[in-house]
C-alpha cells in the first residue's frame, strides 16, 4: 500500500507540476525487484528496484504524451537529484519541453481503391490496408495514376536508381520496404529507413505512397500485429509554426497493404506480386507504371502534444575541458496500452510495460550516473544524462535534443546509448554496436579489458540496430556514438544469451510480456553500468576529441558545421 500511495503521489505531481522542479529528493519511492534465482547485491539490487517501478503496471506503458510517462520522468528526475547531478533542463530545472504533434486513425472514411480496366477493387481497412498517419490533414482523398518504383532506392554512388526512367509527377508511388541485399549494411540500412523513401518520392513530384509488405517483412512483424493496433498513434515533433517537422506534406495520402492483399494492387499489372517478391530477394527489381488508377483517403485526428526529456549534468573537472560534453541516452518512453493479449494465465493484458524496453536501459544509465558521480576526480569533460521522451514514436526525444541542446551544439563530442539490453541468460561479454565507425572503438577496447570482459561481434548485424535507435540522431548531427548491447557467450554454458535473444524477439518484444518478472541478469546489467561508465571517464579524460574513421559512410554523410 505505501509503495501504492507513493504512485499516486507522484502522478498527482506530474499533472500539476509538468515544468516544474522535480518532486522532493527526500521522498522514498522504491519497488521490490522480480523474483531472482540468487541473491542480489546492493547495487543490483538498486537496478532491480529502478525497473521494478518504471515498469509497474501503475505507469501505464510510459507512452509518451501520457500520465504515465510524466510520472517516469519525475522519477527520473528524483533519481538524478538524488545521485547527485545538476538540473541541465529548461530554465534551471531537470526537464527539457520537447513539442509534439499527435496523429491517431480514424477507420471512417478510410478508403483504398484500385480501378483498372473497368473493374473496381476496394481493399478492405485493417484486414488489407490501413492509411498512414496523415500528420498535416484531418482528411484527405485523391485519386491519380500508379507507378511502381522498385524499393524507392536512389543511391548513385552504388549504381543504383529505382527512379531510372520513371515519372512521378502527380503519381501514386507503390514500393516494397528495403534496399537490395548487395548493399553494405550501414548504406543498407539509410537507404531503408522510411523517411528517406518518403524524402525522394516527394523531391520527384509524387502526390502519395503505397507501401507493400513482402512476406519476409511479415515473417519479422505480422500484419495481424499492426491491425490489431491501428488505433494506435504515431507522432512528430512540432516546429514553432504549430506544423509537424519530416512529415512530408506534398505526399498527400500514405498507406499500407499486407502482403496478403499484393496482388490486388498489381492486378492486370505486367508482373503479379510473387515476381515482385522474388525479383526483391535477387535484387533484379525494375520500376514500371501500372495500370488505371489508385484512390486513397482517410480521416486523421490531429492534436498537439507537450512532453520532456529529462536532463542532467556532471560537471567535467578540468577549467577548460569542462565546457564540452559526453552524452548519455536512455529512452524512458514505450508504447502505453494497446490491444490486449492473454498471458500465460490466460488473462487479458493491455498494458506494454516496457522492462527490458527501455526500463532496463534507463535502470543502467541511473547506476552509471551513479558510477561516475562516485568517481574522484570528476571526469575532465562534463557529461549529460538524458531519459529520452517518444523513441517508439521515430527518436523523437533523442532527434529534438541533438538538434536543440541544452547545453552550446559544438560542445557536444560522443554519446553512449543504452537501448533495450536483452540480459536474459548471463553472459561472460557485451556486443558493441557502431564502434567500427569512429575512434571509440579503441577506448572501448581499453574500457573492456579494464572491466574484465570480452566483446563480440554482432550476431544479428543485417539488423543494422546501429541507425535503429536515439544514437541515430546523434549520428545525423554528425556526432560520433556507441551503445551496448548483452553478450552472446553464456556464462554457465547452460543458458544460452542468443536463445534468450530469440525467445525475447519473437514473443516478448513490444508485448504486454516484457515485464519485471522475465529473469533478468542483473549481474549482467552492473556490468554493463560499469563499462558505460568506463567508457565515459576514458573519453572525458582523453587528449582528443572522437573522431569519424576516415571514410566512414556516417561520418562523410552527417558533416558538422564548422
Amino acid at each position: 500500500m505505501a509503495r501504492f500511495a507513493a504512485l499516486l503521489l507522484f502522478a498527482t505531481l506530474a499533472a500539476c507540476q509538468r515544468d516544474a522542479e522535480p518532486v522532493d529528493p527526500g521522498l522514498t519511492v522504491s519497488a521490490p525487484p522480480p523474483v531472482a534465482t540468487a541473491p542480489l547485491t546492493a547495487d543490483e539490487q538498486r537496478i532491480a528496484g529502478d525497473v521494478g517501478f518504471l515498469a509497474d503496471d501503475r505507469l501505464e506503458g510510459r507512452e509518451t504524451g501520457t500520465r504515465g510517462y510524466d510520472l517516469a520522468a519525475e522519477y527520473a528526475a528524483k533519481r538524478f537529484r538524488e545521485i547527485g547531478l545538476q538540473p541541465a533542463g529548461d530554465n534551471g530545472t531537470y526537464f527539457q519541453r520537447v513539442p509534439l504533434l499527435k496523429a491517431t486513425r480514424e477507420a471512417e472514411g478510410a478508403a483504398l481503391t484500385v480501378k483498372r480496366n473497368g473493374r473496381e477493387i476496394a481493399l478492405r481497412f485493417r484486414e488489407q490496408f490501413l492509411p498512414a498517419l496523415d500528420f498535416n490533414a484531418n482528411a484527405h482523398a485523391i485519386e491519380a495514376p500508379v507507378v511502381f518504383v522498385g524499393q524507392g532506392v536512389h543511391a548513385p554512388a552504388l549504381n543504383h536508381d529505382d527512379f531510372a526512367g520513371l515519372d512521378l509527377r502527380g503519381k501514386i508511388a507503390v514500393l516494397f520496404s528495403g534496399a537490395p541485399a548487395r548493399f553494405d549494411n550501414d548504406r543498407r540500412a539509410f537507404h531503408s529507413a522510411s523517411r528517406e523513401k518518403l524524402r525522394e518520392l516527394a523531391e520527384r513530384g509524387a502526390v502519395g505512397a503505397v507501401f507493400v509488405n513482402t512476406p519476409q517483412d511479415e515473417a519479422g512483424s505480422p500484419w495481424s500485429r499492426s491491425a490489431d493496433n491501428w488505433q494506435r498513434s504515431g507522432m512528430r515533433l512540432r516546429d514553432a509554426d504549430g506544423k509537424g517537422m519530416n512529415t512530408f506534406p506534398e505526399l498527400r495520402a500514405v498507406a499500407n497493404v499486407s502482403a496478403a492483399a499484393a496482388d490486388l494492387i498489381f492486378a492486370d499489372g505486367p508482373q503479379p506480386a510473387a515476381t515482385l517478391f522474388k525479383a526483391a530477394q535477387d535484387g533484379t527489381l525494375k520500376g514500371f507504371a501500372l495500370p488505371g488508377t489508385l484512390t486513397m483517403a482517410a480521416r486523421t485526428k490531429i492534436e498537439p502534444v507537450e512532453s520532456r526529456n529529462v536532463v542532467a549534468k556532471l560537471m567535467g573537472s578540468d577549467a577548460a575541458l569542462a565546457a564540452e560534453h559526453i552524452v548519455y541516452t536512455a529512452h524512458l518512453d514505450h508504447i502505453g496500452i494497446g490491444a490486449p493479449v492473454k498471458d500465460d494465465n490466460g488473462v487479458d493484458d493491455a498494458i506494454y510495460n516496457g522492462a527490458l524496453d527501455n526500463a532496463l536501459g534507463v535502470s543502467i544509465l541511473f547506476e552509471a550516473a551513479r558510477i561516475l558521480h562516485a568517481s574522484k576526480p570528476a571526469p575532465k569533460r562534463s557529461l549529460l544524462f538524458v531519459a529520452l521522451t517518444a523513441e517508439e514514436k521515430g527518436l523523437l526525444g533523442a532527434e529534438w535534443f541533438a538538434s536543440h541542446p541544452t547545453v552550446p551544439a559544438p560542445s557536444l563530442i560522443a554519446n553512449i546509448n543504452m537501448d533495450m539490453p536483452v540480459l536474459l541468460a548471463p553472459s561472460k561479454d557485451v556486443v558493441p554496436i557502431g564502434i567500427e565507425h569512429s575512434t571509440l572503438k579503441s577506448v572501448l577496447a581499453i574500457a573492456a579489458k579494464e572491466i574484465g570482459v570480452d566483446l563480440s561481434p554482432d550476431p544479428f548485424p543485417e539488423e543494422v540496430v546501429f541507425v535503429r535507435s536515439d544514437q541515430y540522431a546523434f549520428i545525423r548531427a554528425g556526432i560520433p556514438a556507441v551503445y551496448l548491447n548483452g553478450g552472446t557467450v553464456s556464462a554457465d554454458g547452460v543458458r544460452d544469451p542468443n536463445m534468450a535473444l530469440r525467445k525475447f524477439m519473437r514473443e516478448h518484444y513490444h508485448q504486454p510480456s516484457d515485464e519485471a518478472t522475465l529473469p533478468i541478469a542483473y549481474g549482467d546489467a552492473l556490468r554493463l553500468a560499469k563499462l558505460n561508465a568506463r567508457i565515459g571517464q576514458l573519453v572525458g579524460d582523453a587528449a582528443e576529441r572522437p573522431r569519424w574513421n576516415p571514410g566512414d559512410f556516417f561520418g562523410e554523410k552527417f558533416v558538422r558545421p564548422k
